[in-house]
């Protein structure tokens, strides 16, 4: 019979906890406040969520596809011909299958050429019956039609011209419509897809693993409904984003993968903390305020870590860099600020039913007998890591950068298949590698193309000279060998230096690589200086060591160095292109290595910072420094290789798609992640600070006064639980009655 006290006592969830028991500091009164305040919290986060469903669409209907160095001297001439030229772009059709002197295919391409001149948004229509110069193919059986889109052009007039040049219709003929405004339309089609795609494959294996890591569906589904609840955000955020500046394309998955690893891993490390409270005995609140005190500690900290190593994107000039970084540090803000508010909330709600463990993790595991092993050997074994990631990252000393145009996509897609075509069967018509714009008449530029351009080494020869606007020709320059290879860009050094006395841009993709690589030459140590300061001053004020963070520096370098020689590899190489489903195009996309540098930085530091503060929290309590080691990477193993594990599966879920850049930056980031959890924090770590021992702590006496002063500790002193508190022989009593009751009521009911 139940004890009508025990009965009528309140549920201590809905009870404040006493004053005297409460934890200090602004992140557990956080906790307590969203614990409180649930329902509110969970509405907030409701109307976010549904706010970004709703615009989820419009966010790519913004963006816009392909990104060059925002103030070189090739996006300045591609601007100032966007300028003079009404012209948005060019649809371009293959008609195939039967010759070109056919005068049923004559027919049918002039009567569909003759409707499609007079379509809104329509500036000219070429074909190879109208006069137009290399609109036919050397063998007769194919020609082109090229219709030029005004800039002021809607989506509905660009379909509406697609659809005639699909119907051109003449026996034995069969027709393929591509060109620049198509490919857009279908970069951003499939991005979107590849961006669904994601999320729809990786939600449901992260929810299997999680189910595995806790033992139960309560605890396993509160990470994946933060992650989709920051995914909201994060649309949200670049929506707005997208209303105010360029947003690349690319940038929108990146952004959405990074966002949905994060909010994952955080609502991780804030749950298993509050599972752990609980087995200590805590009541529901009391474990929610302890959680926000402690684990919301370390992903503020994280937070802060991975918004550092994003913000070097902001010393470049290129649009897509500076969108990355705006939009990456808005989805690490909106990933911890839904693990700091809307999990707390969600742990009030179903925080009973979560499992708690029965006892606290083992001193003695497979963690820490691993270290001990390591330990032993620790220099052969710190060598050796060294001597593999080192091999590992040495093929991206020979990449080769690339500006990717129709082969970001399968040969699968129309626009694909047409520039294909139009390169292998019509180059007079594929884009020129080097593009010279001359502010000058037709007369004056093609003079300078004789004179001066024709001679330079390097140089094939010259197209075209073609007149855009008043006072505004450009030139198209052919290379010999790669279009954009070493030989090429030397052309553009060339052009550079030898302007024939005129006002010239040189641009084209050769120029577009060229200024890339010297921007990244010239801003790239500047980036990475400030990334290096501002992680070193962080992971200082949270060690109060400068030796720590000069080694987790260097640690991260060496794997970051292994994820890029991995990319090179798979994608400038092509091993396993074919399990893939790619075909290399013989080079890394330009910006993509930045961004992985960026992006796998700030996720190794992320778990560096949560294992040294589990080693420094044991140091603190009087641990020798190798047991320190070994009790930190027994205690935090598991759930770093979980979190892990789960950003590999996220990573790989994206890596999943068509996108050529998707694949790179989910392969590169995946490698790096498994390489930091395993190969780096296994076994480099331990084995280079056993060897340093006492010398890890070390500082000058200057900053050690410092850092007492203003340091950071991820580790919380805890105020004892009190009388408030259920033991977890007292729990099961308790939930079998029916309510969680206070301690003291439940001796009193016996």
């Amino acid at each position: 019979m139940r004890n009508p006290l025990a009965a009528a006592s309140p549920s201590p969830a809905a009870l404040p906890a006493p004053a005297d028991h409460r934890v200090g500091g602004r992140l557990a009164a956080l906790g307590r406040a969203c614990f409180r305040h649930r329902r509110w919290v969970l509405a907030f986060w409701a109307l976010v969520l549904a706010a970004g469903v709703l615009i989820g669409g419009r966010v790519f209907e913004g963006t816009v596809a392909g990104g060059g160095s925002g103030g070189s001297e090739a996006a300045r001439g591609t601007a100032a011909v966007q300028a003079a030229d009404p012209v948005k772009g060019t649809v371009t059709a293959v008609v195939d299958g039967a010759p070109v002197a056919d005068e049923k295919v004559r027919a049918a391409v002039t009567a569909a050429t003759a409707e499609i001149s007079h379509l809104p948004g329509v500036v000219s229509v070429a074909d190879a019956y109208s006069g137009t110069p290399g609109m036919a193919a050397a063998d007769g059986r194919a020609s082109l039609v090229a219709v030029r889109m005004a800039d002021a052009s809607t989506p509905a007039q660009l379909d509406a011209v697609t659809e005639r040049l699909d119907a051109v219709d003449a026996a034995g003929t069969h027709v393929t419509v591509g060109g620049d405004l198509v490919l857009e339309q279908e970069v951003k089609s499939q991005t979107e897809k590849d961006t669904r795609f994601g999320e729809i494959v990786t939600l449901p294996l992260t929810l299997i693993v999680m189910v595995l890591v806790f033992g139960g569906l309560a605890a396993a589904g509160l990470p994946g409904i933060g992650a989709i609840a920051s995914v909201g955000g994060a649309l949200l955020a670049m929506f707005g984003f997208s209303r105010i500046m360029d947003i690349d394309t690319s940038v929108l998955p990146i952004a959405t993968v990074l966002g949905l690893g994060l909010s994952i891993d955080y609502a991780l490390l804030m749950v298993n903390r509050f599972r752990e409270e609980r087995g200590h005995g805590a009541t529901v609140e009391q474990a929610v305020e302890r959680t926000a005190a402690t684990a919301g500690r370390t992903v503020a900290f994280s937070g802060l870590t991975v918004a550092v190593a994003l913000s070097g994107l902001f010393v470049f000039t290129s649009p897509v860099f500076r969108a990355v970084g705006v939009a990456g540090v808005s989805v690490v803000v909106i990933a911890a600020a839904a693990a700091l508010t809307l999990v707390p909330a969600l742990l009030g709600f179903v925080g009973r039913r979560i499992k708690a463990p029965t006892e606290p993790v083992p001193d003695e595991g497979f963690f820490s007998r691993t270290v001990r092993r390591v330990q032993k050997r620790a220099l052969p074994v710190m060598l050796i890591c060294v001597a593999l990631l080192t091999a590992a990252g040495a093929p991206f000393l020979g990449a080769h950068p690339r500006s990717s145009g129709a082969d970001v996509l399968p040969k699968s897609f129309a626009s694909r298949q047409v520039a294909d075509t139009v390169a292998q069967r019509f180059p007079d018509q594929a884009a020129a590698p080097i593009t010279v714009v001359v502010k000058s008449d037709q007369k004056t530029a093609q003079a300078y193309a004789d004179d001066v351009v024709a001679g330079l080494p390097g140089v094939a020869g010259v197209r075209a000279v073609t007149p855009v606007g008043d006072g505004l020709t450009t030139v198209d320059v052919l290379v010999k060998g790669d279009p954009q290879g070493a030989q090429a860009k030397k052309v553009v050094g060339e052009l550079r230096d030898h302007r024939g006395g005129l006002t010239t841009y040189v641009t084209g993709d050769a120029a577009s690589v060229a200024d890339f690589q010297h921007e990244v030459a010239t801003r790239g140590p500047w980036a990475l200086g400030l990334v290096a300061f501002g992680t070193l001053v962080l992971l200082f004020l949270m060690t109060g060591s400068v030796v720590m963070p000069v080694k987790a520096l260097l640690m991260n370098l060496l794997s970051l160095g292994a994820s890029l020689g991995a990319l090179t590899m798979v994608f400038q190489h092509g091993w396993f292109s074919g399990l893939l489903g790619f075909t290399p195009s013989g080079g890394l996309e330009t910006f993509v290595p930045v961004l992985v540098f960026a992006f796998a930085f700030g996720l190794s530091m992320d778990y560096e910072v949560f294992l040294l503060s589990r080693i420094k929290e044991l140091y603190d309590q009087g641990h020798g420094c190798t047991r320190s080691v070994q009790l930190g990477l027994q205690r935090s193993g598991k759930i770093i290789t979980s979190a892990a594990l789960l950003m590999v599966i996220v990573f790989a879920g994206f890596a999943a798609g068509q996108m050529l850049m998707v694949k790179q930056m989910g392969i590169a980031l995946a490698v790096a992640v498994a390489v930091d959890a395993t190969l780096v924090r296994c076994l480099l770590v331990p084995a280079a600070m056993s060897l340093a021992g006492e010398f890890n702590w070390w500082a000058p006496a200057p900053l050690r006064r410092l850092h007492r002063k203003i340091g950071l500790s991820e580790h919380v002193e805890l105020p004892p639980l009190g009388a408030r508190a259920v033991l977890p022989g007292q729990r099961a009593e308790a939930e079998q009655a029916g309510v969680e009751v206070e301690a003291e009521q439940v001796a009193l009911a016996r």
